[in-house]
């Protein structure tokens, strides 16, 4: 509580859990002045130097009357934020607002000194880092601009922090001092630099869980059977390179082990570190779990128990202070109702999931919301990469359950740079930060391929994220342009998947198709036209056609400069069996080792031998197990009987040893659906080593302070306004966008005088709600040359629809003829700025024929905007029709999402119809609506999801 002389309420919206550099979890709070114990406890742990470093002169300890002052806070001008860690302080920072004398001040003053104190063994961390970027926050959300801070030269580390922010600042010295002043308003630089803590601390907090150097399983049964007992099965049988223990409250006192693994009472009873705990209790008795693993120091955590958020209310409070919970102890969850998490890696060794098969070491980072689609994607892969090097195998898996904690963005992370990871495999349910998932998706899919099947499922639950307004489709979208590639079936995401871990990327269309059969041949030829592909007349080598003839075509079609891939097809010949596949195999595979930067694919009928041993190496591959995988009776799922293999994985071969494999599939629309998505993302691949840019030209017919005035002027009347007609053609004439003017018609007589003042022709057009933008109805009447026409018109109208109040008739000039399209721009909470583009007209809504960028938008992106609808051609001399200026087009795309990207308080912009014509377009009809911009999850600081 604050005394009586504090002037506002604690600010609990300042709260936040971040993630620290080494991976560890922090809360960060104001301070209040129920914490003068824990700051009195804190500056006696931290050591005489760093005492020295914040007050200038040795400070042994703090006075009453320097507790009461950094305890007592206005939350205004006079600010502190601690960092915890199980509820203790491991940080501090403060600020307080001065004036230009530099001495205590109140607003307006828009400067303040701020000073930071860390505790020793949790300096390096990152935590002032972190605080920094809080209380910056903090101050601007106050009204202070700038920041001023004192340093001694030999506190380096705090000088880096200050100097490391990105943020525009000055540097003094004077009388022994380091004087720094920064403004506080993000720059490029300060968000870069904050993107890459970010990812860095986040790529680490996941490294922590999937590289354990110890793992207890906590609640291994005591007979055989159940969830806790079959994971320490898999971990011991997998050859986890770490130490394991078995963990039971259970356990008698005597009990020193369990199938050959150290068993424990408690956490607390291990004499080692624990990395990573297994959590396999019944819900009610996890909190005790998380306690006793905080206590010991256990880094994260793999929640398997159910019984949260996916059960109902009481489920959802439970999943949240479970983690409130495990963040106190500075812990990440993955779970709730987790299937858990592997690593192939040699140096790990890691099977810590119910995975019914032991994976193959490989390339693919495979994360899955859901634990059957997890078990569905391991076990395909499993079957499509049986008897295969590393390269089609798994490096990682993490399936995250309820993902109360640990998401796809953290997993994403830690992949983007992972060296053990060449392609991304990712089914996601929801995406509860779509902002934030488009940016990491956008860089790392400039780095290595990002395949995702995303289901039209809702943010995860007990989450307070904002949820996305904006239709499935239109995410889908969005994940296209940040170089995503959005599969519809998780068949789809392994067989592309397999593609892009064993094959080069095309550089292009052109696909060159060989085979023993003319009719699959034409089959391929037909789907590669389907998917937007160039094939080439396929090349039938009959059916007589032995290995070699295969290696000689294919060999000659891969030299071929204007093949950009191929597609071998094959079929089965009379008598042939194992021996004539691993004959065509090789074959192909040679044939291909001579010009190694095209894909090649196979395409077979009843040739289960030939995708084996297209997959197989010749010196690296490991040896299938011997045997089918034993069908365990005491598994724990009831549902299904389930396979699990016991014998421990295969080392990859090393880079030097791998070979380029050929991906094998069973239909042609399979092998070229995954040809396609690679083509498509290559292209998008190259585009994004040269993005575009936003045009300078635009600048010279572009008030940007002058719109930015009209809109401080205009929000004086309300937070939500829809402007009127005058004031939306002022506001985008600032941006150099001109509206058809349109004159109300309240009357026939007034209909004549409008005419009059813009000149006939003219059009007029009912602007009521129900007949807006809808010709089809007959609510609109062009081409009036004359008065006497305009008047039967207006009698028309209103003899057909109603009075002219109900109709809301206007005059307008006529346009020159062209194409009617559609331009929109809205702010989505979660999504952020989005720019749509369609063609006019029921038939474009019906089939939801509409693109969508994310502003802001750069000159490349507004032309593939214009060309990415279906109904393109309509824009570009479809059947004879003159194509029109696209150009112009394009510049006012650009112009919106300026508008939008300038002026936040811009919440939504609709231009329709635009007439596109020959030369130059036409805007008839416009609307904008003006609120207070939502806030920027991506502008603020580094925080965790809120619970």
């Amino acid at each position: 509580m604050q005394s009586a002389s504090d002037r506002h309420e604690y600010p609990a919206h300042w709260e936040a859990d971040v993630v620290l550099r080494d991976g560890g979890t922090a809360r960060i709070r104001p301070i209040t002045v129920d914490d003068a114990d824990r700051l009195v406890s804190f500056y006696e742990q931290v050591s005489d130097e760093s005492k020295y470093y914040r007050f200038f002169a040795p400070y042994p300890r703090l006075s009453a009357k320097d507790v009461h002052r950094f305890t007592h806070h206005d939350f205004v001008d006079r600010v502190g934020l601690a960092a915890t860690v199980g509820g203790e302080f491991i940080a501090t920072v403060r600020y307080d607002r001065i004036g230009a004398d530099g001495m205590a001040a109140s607003a307006p003053a828009d400067e303040a000194e701020v000073a930071f104190l860390v505790q020793d063994a949790h300096q390096g961390r990152g935590v002032a880092s972190a605080l920094l970027e809080h209380i910056g926050a903090v101050a601007r959300e106050r009204g202070i601009r700038r920041f001023a801070a004192e340093v001694l030269p030999a506190n380096v580390k705090m000088i880096k922090v200050f100097t490391d922010a990105g943020y525009t600042q000055k540097r003094s010295f004077e009388d022994g001092v380091v004087r720094l002043e920064f403004d506080l308003e993000p720059t490029d630089r300060s968000l870069a630099v904050q993107y890459a803590r970010e990812q860095r601390a986040e790529s680490r907090s996941v490294q922590r869980l999937l590289t354990p150097g110890s793992v207890a399983v906590v609640g291994v049964g005591r007979t055989p059977g159940g969830v806790g007992r079959s994971v320490l099965g898999n971990i011991r049988d997998y050859g986890f390179k770490g130490h394991l223990y078995a963990v039971n409250k259970a356990f008698p006192d005597e009990q020193k082990e369990l199938d050959g693994v150290p068993a424990h009472r408690s956490v607390r009873d291990i004499d080692g570190p624990v990395d990573l705990a297994v959590v396999a209790v019944p819900a009610e008795q996890v909190p005790e779990v998380v306690a006793e693993c905080g206590a010991h120091g256990v880094q994260g955590l793999v929640v398997l128990s159910a019984g949260y958020a996916e059960s109902g209310p009481e489920g959802r409070e439970r999943q949240r202070e479970l983690v409130r919970h495990a963040r106190a102890y500075g812990m990440r969850i993955i779970g709730p109702n987790a299937f858990g998490i592997i690593n192939t890696s040699p140096e790990v060794r890691l099977n810590a999931s119910l995975a019914p098969e032991a994976p193959r070491p490989g390339r693919i980072g495979l994360f899955a919301q859901s634990g059957a689609i997890g078990i569905a994607l391991l076990s395909r892969l499993h079957r499509r990469g049986a008897g295969v090097t590393g390269e089609t195998g798994v490096s990682t898996f993490v399936s995250s359950g309820n993902r109360a904690d640990v998401s796809g963005n953290d997993v994403l992370q830690y992949w983007y740079d992972d060296p053990h990871t060449d392609v991304v495999l990712m089914y996601l349910e929801s995406i509860g930060n779509p902002r934030k998932f488009t940016r990491l998706a956008r860089r790392t899919a400039a780095a290595k391929p990002l395949v995702v099947v995303q289901g039209a499922g809702t943010a995860p639950q007990g989450h307070a994220v904002r949820a996305t307004r904006l239709p499935h489709t239109t995410v889908s979208a969005l994940l296209r342009q940040a170089g995503v590639i959005r599969v519809d079936t998780i068949t789809e995401l392994v067989d592309t998947g397999l593609l892009l871990a064993r094959q080069p990327l095309p550089t292009g269309p052109k696909v060159a198709i060989l085979g023993n059969s003319e009719s699959l041949g034409l089959l391929t030829y037909d789907a590669c036209v389907a998917e937007g592909l160039r094939p080439s007349t396929p090349l039938d080598l009959t059916t007589a056609a032995a290995p070699e003839d295969f290696h000689a075509a294919l060999a000659r079609a891969l030299a071929d400069d204007s093949c950009d891939a191929v597609i071998v097809t094959a079929i089965p010949a009379v008598g042939e069996g194992s021996a004539g596949d691993a004959a065509l195999a090789e074959a192909l595979r040679s044939a291909a080792e001579q010009v190694p930067g095209k894909p090649v694919l196979v395409v077979h009928v009843e040739l289960g031998g030939l995708a084996e041993a297209l997959s197989a190496a010749t010196s690296t591959a490991p040896q299938a197990a011997a045997g089918p995988p034993t069908i365990r009776a005491d598994h724990p799922f009831r549902a299904l009987d389930r396979l699990r293999a016991t014998s421990a994985p295969a080392e990859p071969p090393a880079a030097e040893t791998r070979e380029r494999l050929i991906p094998a599939y069973p239909a042609a629309e399979r092998a070229v659906r995954a040809l396609a998505d690679a083509v498509q993302y290559a292209q998008w691949r190259r585009e994004a080593a040269e993005p575009g840019k936003v045009p300078e030209s635009l600048d010279a017919a572009i008030d940007e302070k002058g719109a930015a005035d009209l809109i401080d002027g205009l929000l004086t009347r309300g937070q939500g306004l829809t402007l009127g007609s005058e004031e939306t053609c002022e506001l985008l004439g600032t941006y150099g966008i001109q509206v058809h003017r349109a004159l109300p018609a309240t009357s026939a007589d007034a209909a004549v005088q409008a005419a009059a003042t813009l000149g006939y022709p003219v059009a007029l057009k009912a602007t009521a709600p129900h007949l807006r933008h809808r010709a089809d109805l007959g609510g609109v009447r062009l081409d009036l040359a004359d008065e006497e026409q305009l008047r039967r018109a207006y009698a028309e109208l209103t003899e057909l629809f109603g009075t002219p109040d109900e109709l809301r008739p206007v005059v307008q000039g006529m346009a020159p003829r062209g194409v009617d399209t559609v331009i929109r721009a809205v702010i989505d909470p979660a999504a952020g700025a989005v720019l749509s583009f369609g063609l006019a007209g029921a038939a474009s809504q019906l089939l939801g024929d509409t693109a969508h960028r994310l502003i802001p938008v750069t000159d490349r992106e507004a032309a593939t905007l214009v060309r990415s609808i279906r109904t393109a051609p309509l824009l570009f001399g479809w059947r004879g029709s003159a194509p029109v200026d696209t150009p112009a087009l394009e510049e006012l795309l650009l112009r919106v999402s300026r508008l939008v990207d300038d002026h936040p308080e811009v919440v939504a912009v609709t231009m329709e119809p635009v007439v596109v014509a020959p030369r130059g377009l036409s805007v008839l009809g416009a609307s904008v609506r003006l609120a207070p911009p939502p806030a920027r999850d991506d502008l603020g600081p580094r925080t965790l999801p809120a619970y």
